[in-house]
């Protein structure tokens, strides 16, 4: 069932806002208990809708190739509710992936259906490209029947399993070749393993193992390989790394909390203030990288493949800068009694994980000396 589903009078919602600020308050509110009791975040992303925030990547109008705002904007709302609740962030990170992939590749009138649901508020969206190791199923396939496509096996990292609508899955084909992208409908012949997620980070995000056992597929979209069809693939990249630096500010102004209050009247020592300028430094780097990805995709979008694997590790180079520099500055206490900066670092530690930069950065590496040669 979708959590649009309930109307707006029974969770005692405001209808359309422009009040983000106060939907990003009520998100890290609760953050700590979707933290220690962990479950789909509905209400979030009931507050969310209620801003517009979910149909950002949406053309306006619906029929047009537009967007009904930059990417500037879109990267802004993205890392702010990253920075309530990673979690939050994650799934919304994937529903801004998978709006965008529907809007460019899926068919009439399937595609003037979705879009208008999510604008209304009706779908959430997810992107699924994990496939399980040995041991956890076998990989999601598309099979075909007298009912039409259908999808069966095991993804796995399957962010906002027990709360979306739709995900977009990269399935197996009747033949050998690169993996298609099925558009599947998530009311019937889907399976979560909820049991599997047990990671000490992200809890919230729901990241589970799901079984599809004839899953309705709406369409295949595009052509084999299409996930990493450029530049949407570098756009999906990028916003991996805003929702990172939305982790990291959390981190940030925790660890400044905890030294400030550390210190009392008097004056920080020079070990915890280097430290603090350190992460400074770090959380400047990424402002400049994100900024500049931002002007970039508003004048040039397909521009942003030469840059993203850069801003991937300059990112990721500085998040961890910024966990290792909190971690040394504060101690051990913030951990030991948990709290947003112990939340933000296993979070962060977990989603830095499941993204390995070092295939494209020697992608990069090599090309950059072979263009030298003579």
């Amino acid at each position: 069932m979708s959590i649009f589903s309930v109307g707006k009078e029974e969770r005692d919602l405001p209808g359309k806002t422009h009040d983000l600020d106060a939907v990003l308050a009520r998100i890290s509110a609760g953050a700590s208990g979707r933290d220690a009791h962990p479950s789909f975040p509905e209400e979030c992303f009931l507050w969310l809708e209620s801003t517009g925030a979910l149909a950002i990547p949406v053309p306006e109008p619906i029929g047009s190739q537009g967007r009904r705002a930059t990417f500037a904007e879109e990267w802004r709302v993205l890392r702010s509710v990253a920075g309530a609740d990673g979690s939050v962030g994650r799934i919304l990170d994937g529903h801004f992936n998978g709006v965008e992939r529907v809007s460019l590749l899926a068919p009439e009138p399937l595609r003037s259906r979705e879009l208008e649901a999510i604008v209304s508020g009706e779908l959430l969206l997810g992107v699924w490209g994990a496939d399980p190791i040995p041991g956890e199923g076998e990989p999601a396939r598309l099979v075909r029947d007298e009912g039409g496509a259908r999808l069966s096996g095991v993804k796995t990292f399957c962010s906002g399993a027990t709360g979306l609508d739709r995900a977009l899955v990269l399935a197996r084909g009747p033949a050998q070749g690169p993996p298609l992208l099925a558009y599947v409908d998530l009311s019937e012949g889907v399976k979560v393993d909820t049991a599997w997620f047990r990671a000490a980070g992200m809890r919230a995000s729901e990241s589970h193992r799901v079984v599809f056992e004839g899953t309705p597929v709406l369409a295949v979209l595009g052509e084999p390989g299409e996930l990493v069809r450029e530049p949407y693939f570098s756009r999906d990249a990028i916003r991996t790394a805003v929702t990172w630096a939305g982790i990291s500010d959390t981190a940030l102004e925790a660890a400044l909390d905890v030294l400030a209050a550390k210190a009392g009247d008097g004056k920080p020592d020079d070990v915890v203030s280097l430290a603090a300028g350190r992460m400074l430094s770090s959380r400047g780097t990424i402002d400049n990288w994100l900024a500049h990805a931002a002007h970039r995709a508003d004048s040039d979008p397909v521009s942003l493949p030469e840059i993203s694997t850069e801003l991937r590790e300059s990112v990721a180079l500085s998040c961890r800068q910024i966990l290792d520099e909190a971690a040394r500055a504060v101690g051990s206490h913030p951990f030991t009694v948990s709290g947003s900066l112990d939340r933000a670092r296993r979070d962060l530690e977990l989603f830095l994980l499941q993204h390995r930069l070092e295939p494209a950065l020697i992608r990069r590496g090599r090309q950059a000396i072979s263009e030298r040669r003579p």
